[in-house]
């Protein structure tokens, strides 16, 4: 495995970084930001198909996978891609969307009687 991934708490930019670095060195190109979006749906609904399986009603078939942690790790890896794609800081993306939600939410789920 690669010794940045091994030693290393990495950053959301360090992992956009680190995408874009094996995708210029293995990949060729990325796929066009449609194709991804496929692939980004393709691999939800993988992960779907498991957590329906494993915390849901249906039963696995023989020979499906149960962990998700792969599947969580291929939706991280697209997601990453169209964000390099389309000029998106995962990091800044993410810092305003705990802005958003703790101002619309700041009370919202504390005094929800569902969550109580």
């Amino acid at each position: 495995m690669n010794e940045k991934i091994d030693n290393k708490n990495l950053t959301l930019r360090e992992i956009q970084q680190m995408v874009d670095e094996w995708i210029k060195t293995y990949g060729v190109r990325y796929f066009s930001e449609l194709t991804n979006m496929a692939c980004l749906t393709e691999e939800v609904g993988e992960l779907a198909r498991i957590m329906s399986r494993k915390y849901g009603d249906q039963s696995f078939k023989e020979g499906e996978k149960t962990d998700p942690s792969e599947e969580m790790a291929d939706i991280l890896w697209v997601l990453v891609c169209l964000a390099n794609q389309t000029h998106v800081d995962l990091t800044e993306a993410l810092k305003q969307s705990f802005e958003k939600k703790t101002r619309r939410d700041a009370t919202r789920h504390i005094n929800n009687h569902k969550l109580k």
